[in-house]
Order: C-alpha cells, then sequence, then structure tokens
C-alpha cells in the first residue's frame, strides 16, 4: 500500500517539475524575470539588461512569458506608443525560488572556480 502512495506522489511531483520547468526553461526567462524583479521596464531597458539577446529572441520569450501569465503587457497610447512589461502577481510568486536558484549558482561557480562571489539579494516586488 505505501509504495503505490509513494509512486503516486512521485508521479504528482514529476509532473508538477515538469511543468514548472517548461515554463521557467531556456537560457533567456529566468534573466527576463529577474530583469523585471527591479520593476516594469520597456523592451528597450530589458534589451540593455540582457545584453547578448537578440531583439528577436527577446520578443519571442516575452510573448512566451505573457501567454503563460508570468508576465503582463501593457500598451499604453501615447506619441510613439509605449508598451511596458512587468511581472504579474505570478511571475513575482518565483521570486523564492530564483533567490534559491540564484544562491545556488553563486556556490557552484565558487566551488568550480575555487573564488567566492558576492552578489545582491533580488530586489523585492510589490
Amino acid at each position: 500500500m505505501e509504495h503505490t502512495y509513494g509512486k503516486e506522489a512521485c508521479q504528482a511531483k514529476l509532473r508538477a517539475s515538469r511543468d514548472a520547468l517548461e515554463v521557467i526553461q531556456g537560457k533567456w526567462r529566468i534573466p527576463i524575470i529577474v530583469s523585471l524583479t527591479y520593476g516594469n521596464k520597456r523592451f528597450g531597458e530589458i534589451k540593455k539588461d540582457i545584453e547578448d539577446i537578440s531583439p528577436k529572441m527577446l520578443s519571442q520569450e516575452l510573448k512566451e512569458l505573457e501567454m503563460n501569465k508570468l508576465i503582463s503587457r501593457t500598451l499604453y497610447d501615447s506619441m510613439p506608443v509605449t508598451v511596458e512589461y512587468a511581472l504579474t502577481p505570478l511571475g513575482a510568486s518565483l521570486n523564492n525560488l530564483l533567490q534559491e536558484l540564484l544562491q545556488w549558482g553563486i556556490h557552484f561557480r565558487s566551488e568550480m572556480t575555487g573564488k567566492e562571489m558576492k552578489v545582491p539579494e533580488l530586489a523585492e516586488h510589490d
């Protein structure tokens, strides 16, 4: 009986982990989310934060993140038209996970290089 429960729990956790990774996987999604933890930004501001992303890739990833309800896109009726991106409450709920991931990344880099690295914490998002 316990074996069946353990298998069901394992399967549920595997499904949940696949769902989470599908939404945040890839080279650019987490950096985009981290950029937006420091406030709402326009396309060019995100591009400046993530220097090595191409405009086409940034546009594609922003659409995916918006489709998955992690960011919102607001169009302002101004001249010229202004578009601003922001974390949604669902996107902001990644903050603790990202903080842990960043801390692990710092630890990993320190282990691999033998050099200690200090990085400030993520911004708190309202």
